[in-house]
């Protein structure tokens, strides 16, 4: 029977130990391995794999297409107040949504965007 284990995001990056800092250091994601150019990570049950890709166009340069994942969490508002506190990079801030979502926006130096959204009165 097919089952998913989990979902893993692939990142290009040109600058590798900037991306890995950010991740780690202002949006909370842990190190889990690094190796060939390749750093693991993880925030929760969010899989990320950031690839040290010099030269590839910059995500920034791609506008709307530079959103790479969307995150159903549970506890937004405290997220939402630690990355506020860590200096993050909004692209949109925290606001409840006519769709039944809580919703807010990151950003990332390279310009990758990630939505996080919690359902309202969940």
């Amino acid at each position: 029977m097919f089952k998913v284990a989990k979902t893993q995001h692939v990142l290009a990056v040109n600058d590798f130990d900037a991306a890995v800092r950010y991740f780690t250091e202002r949006l909370g994601f842990t190190l889990n391995n690094t190796i060939g150019g390749w750093a693991f990570l993880q925030l929760d049950d969010f899989h990320l794999m950031v690839g040290d890709c010099q030269g590839e166009v910059p995500a920034r340069d791609t506008n709307n297409h530079a959103l790479f994942a969307y995150v159903n969490c549970e506890g937004i508002d405290d997220l939402y107040d630690q990355y506020r506190k860590n200096g993050v990079r909004f692209n949109q801030t925290i606001a409840d949504k006519p769709w039944g979502l809580r919703e807010f926006g990151v950003e990332t130096p390279e310009g990758h965007r990630i939505m996080f959204g919690q359902t309202i009165g969940a």
